[in-house]
């Protein structure tokens, strides 16, 4: 929206821009600042979608993939597929002749045929049938999104519907049908030839009503939001009381409570889950993708969040033709303009401030998502449904949003630096206190960015700066496995040396024992053999002269005697220089033997003193570790102290599990509750029923 005046000779454009910017030209020349105006308003307020810039934008980067065929539904099917073999894919609506708003390709259970889901068709409002929305991998438990039942006022009931419905149980369970209208809105459909699933005909259902606002209610919430934001008078009663006015914060609480809900149904209570409102198209589509990044750590990663998108908003049917038409500044009331996809980004930047660790991308990705659904160079976002695109021919003549977006270059500008993966479900806080507005987006045009910028940059350099230190400590954990490795090879080695050593010296000192046996074997022999000769030579002389030398052989027997007493003396020198050989060789070992036991003993105090000198070490790195986290501590204190949120963070972080937990009980009670205030109302409708057919039974018999 431009508006323009005049002061002398210089005229001054202000324009509104749909990213909520304000941009004022000031321009010499009443005529061309008047042509310029024109010139404005005329591109502003196009009359056919294919004069938009999308249709003449040609990108100046190299198309490294095609965005339009990133996110195929034959793609999706696959990993479903590679899990489960209960679904299928449908191509009952190829041209679009089913359902307008549906694409042509859709999952479905595998027991339901198409004619099933033709007569089906025409029992929900445009044709939208349930179809997979969500399959939860934990259990096996789906959500299924649809639109409202046609049961009108006379309960019209479908029995292709309600086994469509049913085939999505398992054996023994039940479950949820989340209505985003209140009651009271359901039941005012069925006049109008809508309605909700009676329980009579969906037993093994439980409805559960959560009002979500639509349409032109969201318009004026936005409107007073935006005019709050750009409020100056500084005045702190006026801003509450406009914040408050304009409910934005209250349908934040009203969706994510919702979204939750479908949740817990799934996870924590193990139920399928069936989600539709009226069309299906708006407040079905926030409490499936909400539920889904909650439950699924994939939808949190970059390219899972681009996907879901896809899937859930765009191929869903999500008419950003009609929604996204004028943005807060229109002059003109569109009919059907609400910002239903930036509650949804709204929603999804709440559960990312509470969970800043559990997410890929960062707040920036939100905001751009945010500018080209309004205002885009690309065609992503153009037509109202899958049907309307393939009729603009939108993938042939412009360019898709994720070409640009998953360039590596633009993709680290929307990489969060505090994302680690987190595989379990995440339940962010509902409460009040925990909810904040999104300054990201309606404050950025009316305060100075520096600041964060700075903050943001010093946050990025401690986060690079961490990983860093992260790498070096791991690098020097290898070299101390290395050098450990290789000390024990050198040892090794030292240890084999020496036991070939003292194996060779083992193999010597038994030569060197053989060989002193094998001489003093050779000795006895040849005592034995002389004194085997001196006995013949005396047996000789003893025969010769046994008469002549008896006293001589007396005297040789003594002589005799001596020398065996000799040979004795000898062999028992002998057999002692043996022993006393066997007991050097023996001492000789034990002093080895305790050299060795030394030896080990001084390896290991080595060690010892190694592993010492290692752990001092560790410790060293880790209070440098500590000194620099306490240091980054205080930076990020620093930079919550600029952004001026810290008293509410506090709180936050305080009281978010007692939240939780009381929000989950009030959950409790307030379901139980409603389904009181349900059955109460079904028993007085019947009543009613009962009533009005007996006056009209008496109106008959008495006319």
């Amino acid at each position: 929206m431009s508006c323009s005046r005049f002061l002398g000779s210089v005229g001054t454009i202000i324009i509104k821009c749909k990213d909520l910017r304000i941009i004022q030209l000031d321009i010499p020349g009443m005529e061309e600042c008047l042509n310029i105006a024109s010139s404005i308003e005329a591109l502003s307020t196009l009359d056919s979608v294919t004069l938009m810039y999308p249709f003449f934008y040609r990108p100046m980067f190299e198309i490294v993939e095609d965005g339009w065929s990133a996110f195929l539904p034959e793609k999706e099917f696959e990993v479903l597929s590679s899990v489960t073999d209960e679904w299928r894919l449908s191509y009952i609506n190829k041209d679009f002749s089913i359902c307008p708003s549906y694409p042509p390709v859709v999952i479905v259970p595998r027991s339901i045929d198409d004619e099933t889901l033709q007569k089906v068709a025409v029992y929900r409002h445009g044709g939208r049938f349930p179809v997979l929305s969500y399959y939860h991998k934990k259990n096996g438990m789906v959500m299924m999104r649809s639109s409202q039942p046609l049961t009108g006022t006379n309960g019209r009931r479908c029995k292709e519907d309600e086994k469509l419905v049913n085939a999505t149980l398992r054996p023994g369970k039940r479950g949820y049908i989340i209505d985003t209208r209140s009651l009271n809105a359901a039941q005012q459909a069925r006049a109008k030839g809508g309605g909700f699933e009676q329980e009579v005909y969906y037993p093994q259902w439980r409805r559960i009503h959560r009002c979500i606002e639509r349409f032109n209610i969201l318009q004026e919430s936005l409107i007073k939001l935006v005019e709050a934001c750009n409020d100056q008078s500084h005045n702190m009663d006026r801003w509450l009381s406009k914040l408050e006015a304009s409910n934005w914060m209250t349908y934040i609480k009203e969706i994510l409570t919702a979204a939750c809900l479908a949740a817990q149904c799934i996870d924590r209570e193990g139920a399928s889950v069936l989600v539709h409102g009226t069309e299906g198209t708006d407040s079905t589509l926030q409490v499936t993708s909400l539920a889904q990044i909650i439950l699924d750590p994939d939808c949190r990663t970059i390219q899972g969040f681009e996907s879901l998108l896809v899937r859930e908003w765009l191929q869903a049917g999500h008419p950003f033709q009609q929604r996204c038409a004028q943005s807060a500044y229109s002059n003109s009331k569109q009919k059907f303009e609400a910002p239903v996809f930036l509650l949804f980004l709204d929603c999804v930047w709440q559960i990312l401030h509470q969970f800043p660790c559990s997410f890929e991308f960062n707040e920036h990705f939100l905001v751009t998502l945010f500018e080209h659904a309004y205002a885009s160079q690309f065609g992503t976002f153009l037509g109202n449904n899958e049907n309307e695109r393939s009729k603009l021919k939108l993938q042939q003549k412009t360019m898709s949003l994720w070409s640009w977006v998953n360039q590596p270059e633009e993709l680290k500008n929307f990489q969060n630096p505090l994302f680690e993966a987190n595989s379990l479900v995440i339940w962010p806080s509902v409460a009040p206190q925990s909810l904040q507005l999104w300054e990201g987006v309606f404050l950025r045009w009316n305060r100075p960015s520096r600041f964060l910028d700075e903050a943001e940059e010093e946050m990025r350099r401690i986060i690079d700066y961490n990983r860093f230190l992260l790498d070096k400590v791991n690098s020097m954990r290898k070299q101390i496995m290395q050098t450990e490795t290789e000390d024990g090879m050198d040892r090794m080695q030292e240890v084999q040396e020496e036991q070939e050593e003292q194996e060779v010296q083992k193999v010597q000192e038994v030569q060197e024992m053989q060989e002193v046996q094998e001489v003093q074997e050779m000795q006895e022999v040849q005592e034995m053999q002389e004194v085997q000769e001196m006995q013949k030579v005396q047996e000789v002389q003893e025969v010769q002269e046994v008469q002549e030398v008896q006293e001589v052989q007396e005297m040789q027997k003594v002589q005799e005697v001596q020398e065996v007493q000799e040979v004795q003396e000898v062999q028992e020198v002998q057999k002692v220089q043996e022993v006393q050989k066997v007991q050097e060789v023996q001492e000789v070992q034990k002093v080895q033997e305790v050299q060795k036991v030394q030896e080990v003993q001084e390896v290991q105090e080595m060690q010892e003193v190694q592993e010492m000198q290692k752990v001092q070490e560790i410790q060293e790195v880790q209070e440098m570790q500590e000194v620099q986290k306490v240091q980054e501590m205080q930076k990020v204190q620093e930079i919550q102290e600029v952004q001026e949120i810290q008293e509410v963070q506090e709180i936050q972080e305080v009281q978010k599990v007692q939240e939780m937990q009381k929000v989950q009980e009030m959950q409790k009670v307030q379901e139980i509750q409603e389904v009181q205030k349900v059955q109460e109302v079904q028993k007085v409708q019947e009543m009613q029923e009962v009533q009005e057919i007996q006056e009209v039974q008496k109106v008959q018999e008495n006319p």
